[in-house]
């Protein structure tokens, strides 16, 4: 629309679908409603008046009013803005969702959520509050314990707005210093503002781009710019300017029929404390995080026939995305509709094209209506699924998946690494565009599915036995894992004679099964659970593991709940993961060769290597003083928590020496490290094995070894046991008086520091358990058996070292066991 009919009457703008957006306007899609706009006719000055009394309304919304009709009328006159807020909208809940719609570089990326929080406009005399509402204490208000709870939950008023007038039972309010003044609830985070060291916004730099209402919701974006210290780029002018948009919606006036979660079945939650219960308790209540699926023909849906939802999950590509990979993100999208169908709905989600501007002018990827997969152009290695949902019920609402471009470098390390032994397609840098594609696609789907409310299930990828996965017909009906949830990348373990065998993650047995555990609609029950059936059908699976659902975990206790692996057992499935390595490595050069290149692919892929390697040291390390974990109820048989079994503890500690802790002869290919480095293998290995040492001598591990055999005596792997063992394996050599290489006197020094450090100040110690992760076991070091065997097994160490001095005729393992003898002196002795 051209610029000179910015300031034209009312009337004319309106007919012709004027949008709020300064300078020009933008024309209205032709499926919404025409705004209309009163006019009033002219009228002799009203006398003076308190400016904070409300005004007659053809004095605030005058000609020169540009208005646009939705949830709420929004006004623009100049440069101000106004709500027109209706009576019957006052109390009702909205869910404000805050995002970075433009950014600079290094400060977040367009779509990115900021915050989010349910508002609720309030009448108060003549003026109206603006709350934020909280749903973590409820109560019904039938009750008389209500009042209580509402006393004690009052919401806090985040602006107050005067009432400038009032039209047809609705107030008007003006928002222009909302959107455009410092509202913390609004703006940069305050840890960003610490970052940055932002002083303060700079108001004559910050205005409203734009505010845009529709049927459910109003869009309001903002230009704000920070003054700012510390800038993350353009550091030079001392600021940080940002869009803000700002989508406030509606939310249902009857919430949907929350969803009782289950711990047995993996789901995004959102928990309440509920005081009007009958129990002698506050209750503590968690609901699934799903959308609402209802069946257009609920008698069809009640015959067991597939029926279309009333409203499908859709999901727009972000216009910004690159064309080629379009329909590989849309059938990331579309894979879960085999899930969906497992409960009855066909058609239940869908993948779309972004409208063009002539099909939709107003069409936008910040509009809190539209589900978006945005594309970030971005060097991060990673790809996210979110969804806004409702607080009171669970309901999801919408969702931005965040595509960041890089994640194609990740997933081509990955495969590389992962397949490339038996796989002609991964032995490349560069892939063709349908095995790049087929990858975004597996990713996507797996983004797909946190927005439908799942999350990791780490426990999908021990279901299958081993040798399974090398077995093509098994592996192309069943997939690498039975959840695309887990992160059970790519089949690994699959070696060269295994033909045909498939090598790629896909939705899978536990992802249907879960899908119609969530989202089955119960006719019977008029959408609400039918809490016998949901109960049964997870009884009917129980014992079997396809349908098991392992959390993640942060500091790994169970070892059949890992990242990154494959197989029911790490030891047999580390050994052909380290057999193709072994077979990737000589071909490095070759596979990342090309012409007037540098060698900087080759030392990507030959870190790549390492990483994986260190991938399986892990996997094994965690099945030393592990802890299964199966959720069970009542009425279920067996425990939920079990130590691994004694035989497979061994093999694990068997494992570690002979593949983690002996030196990686492989690993050190001159021909590779000469074109990549002057030096650094030597101190690669040493973090690498000193990590796998200090990870087993974990405080935590070791308390769970000790409490194992409290419970079961000599039946289990016990921590004198595993102490004995790691000492015969790092100090191997003393036995026979053998020369001790570089690598492994790096690794025995490595051995007495974390003596050293378990035989200090109990804090320290406890702090490894205590303090590093989330799920760790704590234990108080000082006060447990940990510090006796540490320094019986120091005191065994001694003793053996003396005798081997004698053996050896090597000068620096001399040297080295006479070091190794001091500190350990020290260690049990230190000097005050």
């Amino acid at each position: 629309m051209s610029k000179n009919l910015r300031f034209a009457p009312v009337v004319a703008l309106l007919l012709a679908g004027a949008t709020i957006a300064p300078p020009a306007f933008a024309q209205k899609s032709k499926k919404k409603k025409n705004a209309k706009q009163e006019v009033v006719a002219p009228q002799a000055q009203a006398p003076k008046r308190d400016d904070n009394q409300p005004k007659p309304y053809n004095q605030v919304i005058t000609d020169k009013a540009v208005s646009d009709d939705g949830l709420f009328k929004v006004h623009r006159i100049d440069e101000k803005y106004f709500y027109e807020i209706p009576d019957s909208l006052l109390g009702r809940d909205m869910l404000m969702v805050s995002r970075i719609a433009k950014t600079a570089t290094n400060i977040g990326y367009g779509g990115e959520e900021l915050n989010r929080q349910v508002l609720r406009w309030e009448k108060k005399g003549n003026r109206i509050l603006l709350r934020v509402v909280s749903y973590e204490n409820v109560a019904a208000d039938s009750l008389e314990i209500y009042h209580s709870v509402q006393n004690s939950n009052l919401a806090p008023v985040i602006q107050a707005f005067d009432i400038k007038a009032f039209n047809n039972g609705a107030s008007v309010v003006e928002v222009t210093d909302f959107f455009s003044k410092d509202v913390p609830a609004l703006g940069l985070t305050q840890r960003s503002r610490d970052q940055y060291k932002v002083r303060r916004l700079d108001d004559k730099r910050s205005l409203i781009e734009s505010i845009r209402s529709y049927p459910t919701n109003v869009e309001a974006r903002s230009l704000m710019t920070y003054e700012a210290t510390s800038a993350p780029s353009k550091a030079n002018t001392g600021t940080i300017s940002l869009e803000l948009n700002h989508s406030m919606l509606l939310l249902p006036k009857v919430p949907m029929p929350a969803r009782v979660f289950d711990q047995r079945v993996g789901y995004f939650t959102i928990s309440q404390t509920d005081y009007g219960t009958d129990e002698q308790r506050a209750a503590k209540r968690r609901y699934i995080v799903r959308w609402k699926l209802e069946p257009k023909d609920k008698e069809a849906y009640a015959r067991g026939e597939l029926v279309e939802p009333v409203k499908p999950i859709v999901y727009y590509i972000d216009p910004a995305t690159p064309m080629k990979w379009r329909k590989y993100l849309k059938q990331g999208v579309e894979d879960w509709q085999k899930a969906f169908e497992a409960a009855g709905f066909k058609n239940a989600i869908i993948a779309k094209d972004p409208p063009s501007f002539e099909e939709d002018p107003e069409f936008s990827t910040e509009d809190a209506r539209y589900s978006v997969i945005r594309y970030f152009s971005s060097e991060t290695q990673n790809a996210y699924g979110p969804n806004v949902h409702d607080p009171r019920s669970g309901e999801i609402l919408e969702s931005h998946i965040g595509w960041y471009h890089n994640v194609m470098s990740l997933l081509r390390n990955w495969y590389f690494i992962q397949t490339a032994a038996v796989n002609p397609d991964a032995r490349s840098v560069q892939f063709s565009d349908e095995v790049m594609g087929e990858l975004i696609r597996f990713v996507s789907a797996h983004e797909v599915g946190h927005t439908l409310g799942l999350p990791h299930n780490m426990g999908s990828s021990a279901a299958y036995p081993v040798e399974k996965l090398r077995d093509p017909e098994f592996t192309k009906k069943m997939g690498t894992a039975p959840s695309i949830m887990d992160y059970a990348r790519f089949n690994y373990i699959a070696q060269p004679e295994d033909k045909g065998v498939s090598l790629m993650p896909a939705i899978g047995v536990y992802d249907k099964y879960s899908v119609k555990w969530g989202y089955t609609y119960f006719p019977e029950k008029n959408g609400y659970d039918n809490k016998e059936k949901l109960n049964a059908w997870i009884k009917e699976k129980e014992n079997d593991p396809m349908y098991r659902f392992g959390r993640q975990q942060f500091g790994t206790i169970d070892p059949s709940s890992q990242t990154e692996d494959l197989g029911d057992d790490a030891m047999l499935a580390s050994t052909y993961g380290i057999a193709n390595l072994k077979r990737v490595m000589p071909n490095l050069i070759k596979w990342t060769a090309e012409d007037n290149k540098n060698y900087d692919d080759l030392q990507e892929m030959y870190l790549q290597v390492l990483g994986q390697w260190n991938r399986y040291m892990g996997h094994v390390t965690a099945n030393v003083g592990g802890v299964y974990e199966n959720y069970k109820t009542y009425d279920q048989a067996g425990n939920v928590y079990e130590p691994v079994a004694k035989e497979k503890q061994q093999r694990a500690m068997k494992f570690l020496n002979d593949q983690g802790l002996a030196t990686p002869t492989w690993m050190l290919n001159d021909d590779i490290l000469r074109k990549i480095e002057s030096a650094g293998a030597v101190e690669r290995v040493r973090t690498a094995q000193v990590g796998i040492v200090n990870s087993l001598l974990d405080p935590g591990r070791m308390a769970r070894l000790i409490e194992a055999q409290a419970s079961l005596g000599n039946k289990t792997y016990t921590l004198t046991d595993m102490m004995s063992d790691l000492r015969k394996g790092v100090w191997s050599e003393i036995a026979t008086g053998k020369s001790i290489d570089t690598y492994r006197r790096n690794l025995q020094r490595g051995y007495l520091e974390r003596m050293e450090y378990l035989m200090k100040d109990e804090e320290q110690s406890a702090a490894s358990a205590a303090g590093r992760f989330r799920m760790g076991t704590q234990v108080n070091v000082g006060q447990s058996d940990i510090r006796p065997v540490v320094r019986g097994e120091l005191n065994t160490l001694r003793n053996q070292i003396k005798a081997s001095i004698a053996k050896t005729n090597d000068t620096l393992t001399k040297y080295h066991l006479q070091d190794a003898l001091v500190r350990i002196d020290n260690i049990l002795n230190p000097k005050g």
